[in-house]
């Protein structure tokens, strides 16, 4: 396999959000990545450009078959990512060959070409087809399922007040308030819930063989439906936000997903704004910045409600 040259970028984005745990992981991923290739007989080619949150490289397995193998920081994300791709088991999604939830690693189908949703110039044919997308992935869930759930994911509004005291700190309080009450009407009403794939946006949906669009890297949650729009609404960022006209995409996205999915449009962009907010502080929560734009994108969402 190649010499492993890892962009300081990289290394930087790992250590901020998993301190030392992630500094270490990167001192052993040499060894990892010899000890998966030597296990599962890969022949590896250098890493994907860009590398953000794990280490991605294309190969081929002992059959000549097309393979990518992910690495992470081992722990529950990595775990949960690896039980949604089993409980999807293909089924809109990329499929799991093989995985080591000790070492971090999956062995994961490659998608062929694997043009990202985003490189698509027309953005209502995009929204379209990750409705489609959307409607293969979702199956319901048993009972007794362990995922996360949306419910769990809105407690970041609690840590948001608790950072600050019981205030909003530097997130407008309106537009905060707002979104907070929103996400709690929300989960009140909600249908019953599937498995989601949590963060379904154009970089995670991508050209494949085996059908047009298959999506990747889930996190798995379990919610309704109409909760999966949001990520989408919101992306691809930082672009969209400088894009002409950001109400008209935003009512013309509601559009095309209320009526391909058969949701109600509003509730659609209750989601999306309460979302935004609460991916703005997990911006903050993470990195300490980056989060003020999400903020003017659930003010831009906001004005549609």
């Amino acid at each position: 396999m190649p010499a492993i040259t890892l962009p300081d970028d990289f290394r930087r984005r790992i250590i901020e959000v998993d301190g030392d745990e992630g500094a270490s992981w990167l001192a052993r991923l040499p060894d990892i990545l010899a000890t998966c290739a030597g296990r599962w007989r890969l022949m590896l080619d250098p890493h994907f450009e860009p590398l953000t949150y794990n280490y991605a490289a294309p190969g081929v397995n002992a059959a000549g078959r097309g393979i990518v193998i992910k690495a992470g920081v081992p722990g529950d994300e990595r775990q949960r990512e690896e039980e949604a791709l089993r409980f999807f088991g293909g089924h809109g999604m990329v499929e799991l060959i093989e995985a080591d939830a000790d070492l971090g690693v999956m062995l994961l189908e490659r998608l062929e070409p694997g043009t990202p949703l985003v490189d698509l110039a027309d953005d209502d044919e995009a929204t379209g087809i990750a409705a489609d997308v959307m409607r293969e992935l979702w199956r319901p869930l048993p009972s007794d399922h362990a995922f996360p759930t949306v419910a769990e994911w809105g407690k970041g509004f609690e840590r948001l007040r608790a950072t600050f005291g019981g205030t909003t700190g530097p997130f407008e309080r309106q537009l905060t308030e707002r979104a907070e009450l929103l996400f709690a009407d929300l989960l009140a009403s909600s249908a019953a819930p599937v498995l989601l794939h949590g963060d379904l946006h154009h970089w995670n949906i991508l050209a494949a063989e085996r059908v047009p669009w298959l999506a990747l890297d889930p996190k798995g949650v379990a919610g309704e439906p109409a909760y999966e729009v949001g990520a989408l609404m919101r992306n691809p960022a930082p672009q969209v936000f400088s894009w002409p006209n950001p109400n008209r995409l935003l009512r013309r996205r509601a559009d095309i997903l209320a009526e391909r999915l058969g949701f109600d449009r509003q509730r659609l962009l209750a989601w999306s704004m309460a979302q935004a907010v609460l991916s703005a502080w997990w911006s903050y929560e993470d990195h300490g910045k980056g989060w003020e734009p999400m903020m003017a994108w659930a003010s831009a969402l906001a004005s549609l409600l």
